[in-house]
């Protein structure tokens, strides 16, 4: 998606911070992506959730428990497509598809950072 932060994270993770992103979820199509950090337990979870962007509604849970030798991380994302029917019928062929290749590519990463997960 050629996602790329544009301002916000320059600081500690902390409630009430906005986070501007740029994205391209389809060849052509850019736009900006704008969340909000709405609760931190630090080292324990963080909730970000859509203020402009892409969907009608994203709230997105990141849990993070000590297990031996290492952090899990779990996610736990609610969202609603735009556009009613439309999108409906678009969210099996397109958006699903696409968030499950951006949690991939984001295990992926993970992985090659610290390791097997």
């Amino acid at each position: 998606m050629k996602f790329k932060t544009i301002s916000g994270d320059d600081k500690d993770m902390f409630a009430g911070q906005i986070i501007q992103y740029k994205i391209s979820p389809f060849p052509f199509i850019n736009m900006q992506w704008v969340t909000e950090i709405t609760h931190v337990d630090d080292k324990k979870f963080f909730v970000d959730e859509q203020r402009f962007g892409p969907y009608s509604f994203w709230h997105h849970k990141h849990f993070f428990t000590a297990i031996e030798n290492g952090v899990l991380m779990e996610d736990i994302v609610h969202y609603k497509v735009p556009f009613g029917i439309l999108g409906q019928l678009f969210h099996p062929l397109i958006v699903r598809p696409k968030l499950e290749e951006i949690f991939a590519f984001r295990k992926q990463k993970l992985i090659e950072l610290f390791g097997k997960l």
